[in-house]
């Protein structure tokens, strides 16, 4: 049987990364609360589904990334403000094996959702560019997706600034989707 993503033994712990503005450190159960009432705000899932988290999913979501980092040696970050330690949102790379066509194939999907007090201030920008900093000096060359809602022109312009390409218009969960490649 060939080796998957999942049969790498990693065991890596997330990274704690820091910019003029962020840090992004591993989760913590105590990020929960944050983390729930960022997935049940409707302005925040416009674009990400359509439909607030409940609080158990937040829950499995949280659980969820706490298994990517030893399971595929990259996951998702809290990020969080330097200066006030205040949670703002979530940045980072994950297989989640999505069905979907055309298929991933294995190659890590980048993505990021910052609570609406953060937004334009180039906050996701920041986040996103530190954690391909340390992507790319890790899994150095290695094609990366993200799936993006045709109408969110936010996160369009940030794919744009990280020579993101498209590589297909699609439906995932019934929504049109583009898929793009770096």
């Amino acid at each position: 049987m060939g080796r998957s993503a999942l049969s790498r033994e990693t065991h890596r712990a997330a990274p704690l990364l820091e910019t003029d503005r962020l840090i992004l450190r591993a989760h913590t159960i105590d990020d929960f609360e944050a983390s729930a009432a960022l997935w049940a705000d409707p302005d925040v899932v416009r674009h990400i589904g359509g439909t607030p988290s409940t609080a158990n999913e937040s829950r499995m979501r949280l659980l969820r990334y706490g298994g990517l980092w030893p399971l595929l040696g990259y996951g998702y970050w809290a990020v969080t403000d330097r200066e006030t330690g205040r949670f703002l949102g979530e940045v980072g790379f994950a297989d989640f094996g999505r069905e979907i066509d055309p298929p991933l194939a294995g190659r890590p999907e980048a993505g990021w959702v910052l609570a609406p007090s953060s937004w334009g201030r180039g906050l996701a920008t920041e986040a996103v560019t530190a954690a391909y900093d340390w992507f790319d000096g890790q899994f150095a060359d290695r094609e990366t997706v993200c799936l993006v809602a045709p109408e969110n022109a936010a996160s369009l312009a940030i794919v744009a600034k990280f020579g993101f390409r498209e590589w297909a218009h699609t439906t995932y969960r019934g929504e049109p989707t583009i898929i793009l490649k770096r």
